[in-house]
Formats: C-alpha cells, structure tokens, sequence
C-alpha cells in the first residue's frame, strides 16, 4: 500500500510539474517581472495601505502570495508548486520586483497635501483612479491619482515634497499645468501636476527637502498657453515613475501609497 501511495505521489507530482509548466493561468513571466501589470497596479490592498511600516522584502513576498491568493499564508508555511518553481526559475525577476520595490517605498515620508491648523478646513479626498479613461491629447489611461481640492478656491491647499531628491522638471507642461517633478535619492521620479503657483522659483538641480512646501493645488493644464486654468476641477496630480531595464519612465499606481502615507501628514496654518 505504502509503494502504491508513493507511486501516486510520484505520478501527481509529475502532472502537476507538466500543467504548471504549460498552463499560462499558472506560470507566465509576468507574474513575477517587476515590469508586469500587477506589479504597475501596487494592488497592496488595505492591509498593505493600513500597516505600520513598508518594506520592500514584505512587500514582493505579499505580492507573490497574493498571485496565487495565499493570503493566509506566512513565510516558514509550505509553498505550493507553483511559487516554488517562481522562486527557483525566477529568482533574478523576483530580486528585482525587490529592488523596485524598495526604489518605490523606501525614500516616501509625507503625504503631499497637508492637514489645516483650522478645523473648519475641508480635507481633500481622492479615489483609486488609476487608468480610468482620459481623452485630452488623445484616448489614454490616467496614470497617476488625484487629489481632489473640496471647497477651497485654488492656490489655498499647499503641496509638500514627499521624499528628499533633486529638481529635475518645473514649469509649464500642456497636459500637467505648472508642474514640478523631483527624482528622489532611489530613483522615483514623482510628477506634481496642475499647480496654482510655487512656492519659489524652482530650478533643475534645486535640493529639496521632505516635507519642504513646493507650491499650490490648483486647475492648471491642459492647454499650450502657459497660465490657463478651469479645464477641470482643483486638484493635484501625483505621478509615480521609476526606470526599468525597459522603460525610460514606468508609471506605477500612487494610490495604496497615498494611503499608506496618509498618516504621515504635516499641518499647515491656511
């Protein structure tokens, strides 16, 4: 019986090894490149929005449990075959989904909008967005997350730095209005669009500072003409970019990151 049972064994785990390696449900590359859609997504979910601290390694291990929907499943547990055979015929995609991990979430300390010193202040509000439909310039998806103004005329919701970097774009944009985008110390491009004004004249190479106040929410954009406002409704625009072995800019998902660093907020007197 105990020869039988092995045999079995042996003939499962041979069927199962084959269906992995042929079914695309179950074994696809983009599954675990750092490029991959998921990946682009940020598809943390609340409990990954509502922890106490991110790190990369947490991070990349989540997202491969949550590819084959382990969510109960710790580090030491046994993994299936499939995430066995991600780990061992992947390691290299793997250790960079870590890496771009860690360029992502390791320099982000504050939410860019701050909180008012006045109660009385609405707060803005914002949505998961993320390639809903747009169609200036052309059909496109939003790459990015809004920050919606609530009540406030523009140039009243100040905007702050979320990480320390380097100025490296500021001015007129047609599809961002006066924007700003400043490289962080591990690479993440971040993209402030639609500005009212600035908070000073913004030159490429400035240093800025965590928390250091760039300018004002506003409705700028979409328009060649340099100062237009009122296309759309006050908001500030956050893009997230990083560079890939492929892609010069890939945009990634702000939105779980904007929950995460929603606690983060400094206060301001407006």
């Amino acid at each position: 019986m105990r020869i039988f049972l092995l045999i079995l064994l042996a003939l499962v785990n041979v069927c199962m090894r084959g269906y992995l390696t042929s079914n695309p449900d179950f074994y696809q590359l983009d599954a675990y490149t750092w490029e991959s859609d998921r990946f682009r997504a940020m598809a943390l979910g609340e409990a990954a929005a509502d922890a106490d601290q991110l790190d990369a390694d947490g991070v990349a291990a989540a997202m491969l449990r949550m590819e084959f929907d382990l969510t109960d499943a710790s580090e030491e547990d046994l993994r299936p075959p499939a995430v066995n055979m991600a780990l061992k015929r992947r390691p290299a995609e793997y250790r960079k989904l870590r890496n771009a991990y860690e360029t992502v979430i390791a320099d982000l300390k504050y939410f860019p909008v701050p909180d008012s010193s006045r109660s009385e202040t609405p707060r803005v509000n914002y949505e998961n967005d993320w390639l809903d439909r747009r169609s200036y310039g052309g059909e496109r998806g939003h790459e990015g997350c809004d920050i919606m103004g609530t009540g406030l005329p523009r140039g009243s919701y100040p905007v702050v730095s979320m990480t320390d970097g380097v100025v490296e774009k500021a001015g007129w944009l047609e599809l961002g209005g006066w924007r700003i985008g400043i490289r962080s110390p591990s690479g993440l491009y971040l993209y402030y669009a639609h500005l009212y004004d600035y908070a000073r004249d913004w030159q490429e190479g400035d240093v800025v500072q965590a928390g250091q106040l760039l300018g004002f929410m506003g409705d700028s954009g979409y328009s060649a003409v340099p100062g237009t406002v009122g296309n759309f409704e006050i908001h500030l625009h956050i893009g997230m970019y990083l560079r890939t072995d492929h892609y010069e800019e890939l945009s990634v998902n702000p939105y779980w990151l904007l929950r995460y660093l929603e606690k983060y907020r400094l206060t301001y007197y407006y």
